[in-house]
């Protein structure tokens, strides 16, 4: 009996673990919501209603493309929207681009003078999303640079110009250097300005017992997203703000 009863908790585990991972291939459905129903009467009732057909566009491109559990969720898409509006931003910067689209979110947010540097190492990707962009009448606000983020921060660093000349910075990129992007980003952003940190409940893992049964890139990125939590809410330059939006998003507001 006993014996029974734990494999019937085995096929329990296993069948939770592959209910999470098909709830996750399902592009922008990212959600840390216990109800499922629930996060979609948010998509039906106030995200999708309020999409822009470009957005809509852009969504339905990348939930064919093979990676779409890299793209932004369409609630988290129109909560960034929405907040670049708030705080009036001109100039920005986006770490992680995939089929862009945020890159697409905050481009709509912009006024038409607007400024995004858009970093990604793989240009294709960005590619696939760009016709809708273009499409969208917003590309020319945007300068996309293939390759690692890093090296152009530090070029950027050794010229002052660029120092607090950023209203936004999203980063949605490779967890194990994001202690690395803030310690540059801290500098570029203005006083008052805000830096988004995009994953940073990291699928409710930051919460998993060490023994949890995890995706193995789950397990592997979790330490590097737990540290950049525990950093971010030590660090007197900025005041912070974490939320459940997708996979959880970080918000920090340079205080100095």
């Amino acid at each position: 009996m006993a014996t029974n009863g734990a494999n019937a908790e085995q096929k329990t585990q296993e069948g939770e673990q592959k209910n999470q991972i098909f709830r996750h291939q399902e592009v922008g459905h990212k959600s840390l919501l216990q109800s499922d129903d629930l996060y979609q009467y948010i998509l039906e009732t106030s995200v999708y209603p309020r999409e822009p057909e470009s957005m809509k566009e852009l969504r339905d491109l990348t939930a064919k493309h093979p990676w779409n559990i890299m793209t932004t969720s369409a609630d988290e898409g129109q909560f960034l929207n929405m907040l670049l509006k708030l705080i009036n931003a001109k100039n920005t910067m986006e770490i992680g681009v995939y089929t862009g689209y945020s890159l697409l979110a905050t481009a709509l947010a912009l006024p038409d003078d607007g400024k995004i540097l858009a970093m990604d190492i793989n240009r294709e990707n960005y590619e696939l999303g760009l016709p809708v962009i273009q499409k969208a009448g917003v590309a020319h606000k945007i300068e996309f640079r293939e390759g690692p983020a890093l090296p152009v921060l530090d070029q950027m660093l050794e010229d002052k110009k660029y120092h607090g000349s950023y209203d936004f910075i999203f980063v949605d990129a490779d967890k194990d250097n994001y202690l690395n992007y803030h310690k540059r980003l801290i500098d570029l952003v203005k006083v008052g300005g805000v830096i988004g940190y995009d994953n940073t409940l990291w699928n409710g893992s930051v919460v998993a017992p060490p023994d949890a049964p995890l995706r193995k890139y789950v397990r592997y990125y979790r330490d590097f997203v737990l540290e950049l939590n525990k950093a971010l809410a030590a660090d007197p330059r900025i005041e912070i703000c974490q939320l459940p939006v997708g996979d959880g998003i970080t918000l920090c507001r340079r205080l100095n």
